[in-house]
């Protein structure tokens, strides 16, 4: 994937997504909430006053931050695509079935650290932001927790198909030994 998913509007990225694709899925779609959320706590923060306003910088950053993982999201599934249809023979798959697994579940496990955070400062601004924009801080805080819990989700996921992985793959050992 040579562009990246927020490069694509609104309309293209929901027909992407929608495709009988592999990717983008859930890890992308869950990046891409949390930076929605992000992008409306900048939003939030600049139409308030006093120290609320300097959550704009921190939150821009975080939208930056989600938006790559959406695309690292997207590159770590394909990754681990790939390693699946190595032949079954290959030296090289189990050990490149894990890597992908690994790095499948790192990114995100970043998600969730960076949703969390959004949620934070949405928090923080609809408390003590512009009460105009109080709505838009709360859904800001309420994208972001849903983001965070679908990234934890994933993660959780990931874990359990690497340890089948490793279980099979220790299982297929054993099974060699004693031919």
């Amino acid at each position: 994937m040579s562009e990246s998913l927020l490069g694509r509007t609104v309309g293209g990225l929901l027909a992407d997504v929608a495709a009988r694709t592999p990717a983008p899925g859930g890890g992308a779609v869950a990046a891409i909430t949390a930076a929605s959320a992000a992008a409306l706590v900048a939003m939030a923060a600049r139409f308030s006053s006093g120290d609320v306003t300097e959550l704009a910088s921190p939150a821009d950053e975080l939208r930056a931050r989600l938006a790559a993982l959406a695309d690292a999201d997207s590159a770590a599934y394909a990754e681990v695509l790939s390693a699946y249809r190595l032949p079954v023979n290959d030296p090289t798959r189990h050990q490149r079935i894990s890597e992908a697994l690994r790095a499948a579940t790192e990114t995100p496990r970043q998600m969730v650290k960076a949703a969390t955070e959004v949620a934070r400062l949405a928090g923080r601004l609809t408390d003590e932001g512009n009460p105009n924009l109080a709505g838009d801080s709360r859904v800001a805080e309420l994208l972001a927790r849903a983001a965070a819990e679908a990234a934890a989700a994933l993660v959780d996921i990931n874990v359990r198909v690497a340890r089948r992985h490793h279980e099979a793959r220790k299982h297929q050992e054993s099974s060699e030994i004693h031919d």
